[in-house]
């Protein structure tokens, strides 16, 4: 029978004490790599991100554009295009070109134009550039304002816990679509609303309704762990209350918090759309799908696709989301194995 060496057993040894060594983030990749679903929706939200990106990238010399137009031109029957509050032809009347699968399609525009002669494709394009701004760029911002106000309720506790607290149940107590609507209906005609076209409106409406959610979550996630033997540790080498907040309590809170930032995500770009189809977000002639499905919803009999183009967009960004949060949370689920 064969034996075992004193210098084999050491690498066997070794090599076992290597493969023990994985951290928690380096197991959830390996749960999210094996997880389909997410996979499938991660691919699609970057298929989106880099059309976003290169719809027009103009880096100083460099300039790629995959959006076939300028989403602003208009296309007239007599062959002028008029850009920029250009009115060049506009006598003769904007063309309304069919998709490529409708009758009289017009080959230079694959998914036919709008009633007023813009490119559809141009325009779909150019909104998932608003649409991925619009999901992320909020996210970040309630998770600063709610993330600092739960850090804060959840470690000192105490009248500031009580004070936090009640505050974010009266901002709680609104309806999330109620308040939306008010605040872009008062603000959206004044400097603030003209803003890079509503979108730095939008970024503070957003951030107003959905910060209430985060606090809660990262409030809940420092009450559990505040006693715990690592903070006791840090308060006893002399770790003040900033930096046991920053480098020992969000970290350890992150899991929850990055599956709720993913499902916000479409939830926000919902709600973009849903007020730029009201008529109250984004303003033209900025392109966004929820402005394209309201300009589109007078003509929806004739031109169907005019609304069905950008509400697919929607529908898909929104799905693909989804299952990535789904992945998200059950690859950060630490019962999970591999």
């Amino acid at each position: 029978m064969a034996t075992i060496t004193a210098s084999q057993q050491r690498a066997l040894d070794m090599n076992v004490i290597t493969r023990k060594q994985r951290s928690l983030w380096m197991d959830a990749a390996d749960r999210l790599r094996r997880n389909k679903a997410a996979m499938a929706g991660l691919f699609v939200i970057l298929g989106f991100a880099l059309v976003a990106i290169f719809a027009d990238l103009r880096v100083g010399p460099l300039h790629i554009q995959l959006a076939p137009y300028d989403p602003t031109c208009y296309f007239y029957l007599n062959g002028h295009t008029a850009c920029g509050g250009d009115v060049v032809g506009a006598r003769s009347g904007p063309p309304t070109a069919n998709p490529f699968w409708g009758a009289n399609a017009d080959p230079r525009f694959l998914l036919g134009t709008d009633q007023i002669g813009r490119d559809i494709l141009s325009r779909l394009m150019f909104s998932a550039r608003i649409s991925m701004v619009i999901g992320f760029v909020p996210v970040v911002l309630y998770f600063l304002i709610g993330g600092t106000i739960g850090l804060a309720a959840g470690y000192y506790g105490g009248w500031i816990d009580n004070l936090l607290m009640r505050f974010t149940d009266i901002v709680y107590a609104f309806p999330d679509l109620l308040l939306l609507i008010i605040i872009m209906a008062t603000i959206r005609n004044t400097w603030i609303g003209d803003i890079m076209g509503g979108l730095f409106l939008m970024f503070i409406a957003l951030s107003i309704v959905n910060w209430v959610g985060m606090a809660r979550l990262v409030r809940g996630q420092v009450l559990s762990l505040r006693e715990k033997e690592f903070v006791e540790a840090a308060r006893s080498i002399g770790a003040g209350p900033v930096r046991i907040m920053t480098r020992h309590l969000l970290p350890n809170s992150l899991a929850p918090v990055i599956v709720s930032m993913a499902f916000s995500v479409p939830l926000a770009i919902f709600a973009e759309a849903s007020l730029s189809f009201l008529g109250i977000g984004i303003k033209p002639p900025t392109p966004s799908w929820g402005v394209m499905i309201n300009e589109g919803f007078v003509v929806f009999t004739g031109t169907p696709s005019m609304v069905l183009l950008p509400a697919a967009c929607i529908a898909l960004v929104m799905l693909a989301f989804t299952f990535l949060g789904d992945g998200l949370r059950d690859a950060l689920d630490p019962r999970m194995k591999l």
